[in-house]
């Protein structure tokens, strides 16, 4: 399930944000970053698998390097994943907007003594 991640409606640059939004679903900050954290990966290796995929279609068996040619097509995918959002910013959006689903196992079993 890969999701268009242009279509994200986030902001490209890091912006200033009120540190009550991030504590507002885990009570603690350093949590939060673990679980933005985490998502930023996954969403980064998604869109490396993308691009990899969508490279291999140019990949070429020959290792001249004289017959190295500019592709139209590779330079409009490396244009379209430039222009993304970093996958934090992504991460840090999908959190503020509650499209995270995350769960500490720590806190749901009891203590042992």
């Amino acid at each position: 399930m890969t999701m268009d991640y242009k279509k994200v409606k986030t902001d490209v640059h890091a912006v200033t944000r009120n540190i009550e939004d991030f504590t507002a679903g885990t009570n603690n900050m350093y949590e939060t970053v673990a679980v933005i954290s985490k998502r930023a990966n996954q969403i980064g290796l998604e869109i490396k698998e993308e691009l990899n995929q969508k490279l291999s279609e140019f990949a070429t068996t020959t290792d001249n390097l004289e017959e190295v040619f500019e592709n139209r097509e590779q330079i409009e995918i490396a244009k379209y994943y430039e222009q993304l959002p970093k996958p934090t910013l992504i991460a840090i959006h999908e959190y503020l907007n509650n499209e995270v689903y995350f769960r500490n196992p720590h806190k749901e079993r009891p203590e042992d003594f």
